[in-house]
């Protein structure tokens, strides 16, 4: 099964980890300065060596990926967006089944790898991550230097290249108001705390994305220490303000509800409406207040109500109307499932 469908350690807080190591071969410029020719030679070499690198990964020339597709694996935070959109690049992805493994060529850097859990799992996936660098090591020569590490396009990424990232689900902050004070906090630490898909975005359906904003000066012992401590924290007031929460039972019973209903009976819903109405469900799901769903099915409904992977879910074509029709239909069908 792949690895979004999954549950895993506190994920009742925490949707998913990743960690993302940045990284360039030394005998090529940088992707601003790369020639078309070059950044085929880049393509080619790591085409080669594919096989060797293992882990079940497979070279797929990203212009042989139709766009609905592209934008489905954005929207399981596989690839960026701006990967996915750029039409003129030159680039590819290596990806496995279970898609918890992804390596992007030629997006920001030569190599963007990264890897994925559901749940918290910083650490396993540092030990992967650091695993497929050593391989990639031994077959490319890296860009490293003596005093300041792993060279990057972007300066933030320099040193040990690493950004260790947790999705985290927070509506009863949000519900106390609390939010705002939770958020400072996060920034005052160092992180980054930022909107579903990263840099310059909104929080969507009370979902915040929890990173490291610095990579110099810093082992990757320490940005994954340094985030798991940051997101203990944030998962303690998350779980304090939900049992606040739950004393106003009724109350909270009344939200998680009503979400449901319009969820199940609606005719037509936006994907925007369609996040919120899920936070509360997944929220009463989380507490134990409704057994009308469980965890399995949320996280197949928030992944099909996406446009792409609804429109990959139908096996059609449909225009943003059509979809607002669609999406609670094909809810339905995986709520009665």
């Amino acid at each position: 099964m792949n690895w979004y469908l999954q549950s895993g350690k506190d994920s009742d807080v925490v949707i998913s980890s990743r960690v993302r190591l940045a990284r360039n071969i030394e005998e090529y410029p940088f992707m601003t300065k790369l020639t078309s020719k070059q950044a085929e030679e880049i393509l080619q070499k790591i085409k080669e060596i594919t096989p060797s690198i293992g882990y079940g990964l497979t070279f797929i020339n990203l212009n042989d990926i139709d766009n609905i597709t592209k934008l489905s694996l954005v929207e399981k935070h596989i690839i960026s967006p701006e990967f996915a959109v750029n039409k003129d690049k030159i680039s590819a992805i290596l990806m496995n089944e279970e898609e918890n493994i992804c390596i992007m060529i030629n997006e920001e850097d030569h190599i963007r790898m990264q890897v994925f859990s559901s749940g918290l799992d910083l650490e396993n996936l540092k030990n992967l991550a650091v695993e497929i660098d050593e391989k990639l090591d031994s077959m490319l020569k890296l860009a490293v230097h003596e005093k300041y590490g792993y060279l990057t396009a972007c300066p933030t990424n320099v040193g040990t290249g690493m950004r260790a990232s947790v999705m985290v689900h927070l509506p009863a902050l949000t519900m106390t108001g609390n939010i705002g004070k939770i958020l400072n906090i996060v920034n005052s630490f160092g992180m980054n705390i930022r909107g579903i898909y990263g840099e310059g975005t909104q929080s969507q359906g009370d979902i915040y994305q929890i990173s490291n904003n610095q990579t110099l000066g810093l082992t990757e012992e320490d940005i994954i220490k340094n985030i798991n401590t940051i997101t203990q924290k944030v998962i303690e007031q998350e779980r304090m303000a939900r049992k606040y929460l739950a004393k106003k039972s009724i109350d909270l019973e009344d939200i998680v509800y009503r979400a449901y209903g319009t969820l199940y009976y609606a005719k037509k819903l936006s994907l925007e409406e369609c996040q919120k109405l899920l936070s509360y469900v997944k929220l009463g799901t989380d507490l134990g207040i409704m057994q009308e769903v469980n965890d399995s099915k949320v996280t197949k409904l928030y992944l099909y109500a996406n446009p792409a992977n609804l429109q990959k879910y139908v096996g059609k074509q449909l225009d943003g109307y059509e979809r607002e029709i669609k999406r609670p239909e094909v809810l339905r069908k995986i709520i009665n499932s």
